[in-house]
């Protein structure tokens, strides 16, 4: 495994606490405190703040276990994606029983389709309160990344939060994996906030700006509960960054064209519009890159993650603060990151993600939400994570949270894939994550399609004229008229034997195209 130490580290340097010095083992130490059966949570989010010795020597005892005839796996739990090393090193030997909330590695994601992980995709933001209901069972491991130990024994966060707050309250055990890459100076750059609660005991979060402060810059921990330290030095596992192209910057002309028409229409503010959340990918990094060349200073984000085009906002002025709870650089990103971290702290907030992904403070602040997906309908509802409505591809991940929430929630995609073999509108999505209620906006590199203020048969006109490629809009123009003029055709018309056709002919003949 690639982000294996590398070199040794001195204990003193990152872990300033006498009794946690006494507990530093080896990573294959570690792991001993790991059985068969257990539920294993681990920091993580985007591959960012992902253990990397105490993981690969846990796939290591799996693979010595199962190879001596013990059917050893865990649970596993993670903040979002972790490190695809990781996925792929513990689904590749079998050890991964259950999987929550969210993956995006091959391995993994194959075994999930033929059954062989069982996988519970959630919306982020529940992961937290789930698990503190027992929904999972005990948690009995946890494995957290931090960068280091302070002198009274509060940990350093790493690069991401994601729900490491969470495994470091419940865990039964924790192991702490101390990684000495992390660069010092990302120490105050967290916001870890101590003040959620299951109902009916809770109180309103006092967050109203990005840049707000509510929590304390470190963990706290229970040290009797901390069994090992392991010590490592190896940089984050990269995002590969995909290099912008002609379609995602169409999709990003059509949102800032809509941009601009919003605040003409006084519902935006001019400058500054509302805190902004984007997913990952070559679209996003297209619109980020948009706005560098607009009229707006001073922009927030309010997001899951900070991508290198976000961190060229915050160089050029464009972006005043970032709140987030991951990094997802690539490698160039990663390198400027850890040399000018210094200036990043000053703009970039790492929280919790059930505070990043908080309903209720996505709606106090009024988030533009901003996620791909794989294929809306001619209605509006929209599948993000099942490919021909079976095949998991990746998970809802935090687009749920944003797009119920957010003041404005747009899906984008490119019409089509597969070389134009599959069009990204369809009649009806054979799965569905996000209905027609939480979908305003969507675009592709064709055109916008504002769905507000629409019934459902106006909305089916707009969706295909704006968004469908023009190979595909004869055909669903046909299915619409053909529904409408069905006796019976309802409020949201459909022709039941034909709405999955497209999805079928796929299957059939390899492409979505009528021959």
């Amino acid at each position: 495994m690639s982000s294996a130490p590398t070199a040794p580290v001195s204990s003193t340097d990152r872990i300033r606490n006498r009794e946690f010095r006494k507990k530093i083992v080896s990573a294959e130490e570690a792991v001993r405190h790991i059985h068969r059966g257990d539920t294993v949570a681990i920091s993580g989010f985007a591959s960012a703040g992902t253990p990397k010795a105490v993981t690969c020597a846990l796939a290591e005892r799996i693979r010595a276990a199962r190879a001596a005839g013990d059917e050893f796996a865990v649970d596993l739990l993670t903040g979002a994606s972790v490190s695809a090393d990781t996925e792929r090193l513990l689904a590749e030997t079998d050890g991964i029983a259950l999987r929550m909330p969210y993956q995006a590695e091959p391995t993994a994601r194959a075994r999930i389709n033929d059954g062989r992980i069982d996988y519970v995709d959630i919306h982020l933001s529940h992961v937290a309160q789930q698990v503190w209901e027992g929904c999972y069972g005990n948690v009995d491991v946890a494995v957290v990344e931090v960068a280091g130990i302070t002198e009274s024994g509060e940990l350093i966060p790493a690069t991401s939060v994601g729900n490491s707050k969470t495994w470091l309250d419940v865990a039964e055990k924790i192991i702490l994996e101390v990684n000495s890459w992390i660069p010092e100076g990302l120490a105050g750059g967290h916001d870890i906030y101590y003040g959620t609660a299951l109902p009916p005991h809770r109180t309103p979060i006092l967050l109203t700006d990005v840049d707000d402060r509510i929590g304390q810059p470190f963990f706290r921990v229970d040290p009797e509960r901390v069994v090992a330290v392991v010590e490592t030095e190896s940089p984050d596992t990269t995002a590969k960054l995909t290099p912008q192209d002609a379609t995602s910057d169409a999709i990003a002309t059509h949102v800032l064209d809509f941009f601009r028409h919003e605040v003409q229409a006084g519902r935006l503010p001019a400058d500054t519009l509302l805190p902004l959340q984007s997913g990952i990918g070559n679209v996003a990094n297209a619109v980020l890159a948009g706005l560098s060349s607009g009229p707006y200073r001073g922009l927030t984000c309010y997001s899951e993650v900070i991508q290198d085009g976000m961190l060229q906002l915050i160089d050029d002025g464009t972006v005043r603060f970032a709140s987030s709870t991951a990094f997802a650089l690539s490698a160039e990103g990663l390198d400027k990151l850890v040399r000018n971290i210094d200036f990043y702290r000053e703009h970039i907030l790492l929280r919790p993600q059930e505070i990043s992904n908080h309903p209720e403070i996505v709606r106090r602040l009024g988030v533009i939400a901003m996620n791909g997906m794989l294929e809306a309908d001619i209605y509006g509802n929209v599948n993000s994570t099942h490919v021909m409505g079976t095949r998991m591809m990746n998970g809802i991940g935090g687009s749920g949270d944003f797009a119920r929430n957010g003041y404005l929630s747009m899906f984008l995609s490119p019409s089509t894939a597969r070389n134009g073999a599959i069009s990204s509108i369809v009649p009806m999505v054979p799965h569905i994550d996000h209905t027609e209620h939480d979908v305003q906006i969507l675009v592709t590199e064709q055109g916008l399609a504002d769905l507000r203020g629409l019934a459902p048969r106006r909305r089916s006109r707009v969706v295909i004229e704006k968004c469908a490629h023009p190979d595909y809009r004869a055909e669903l123009t046909d299915y619409v008229e053909r529904a409408e003029a069905t006796e019976g055709a309802g409020h949201t018309p459909h022709l039941l034997g034909e709405a999955f056709g497209f999805h079928q002919r796929f299957q059939q003949t390899g492409t979505m195209h009528a021959r």
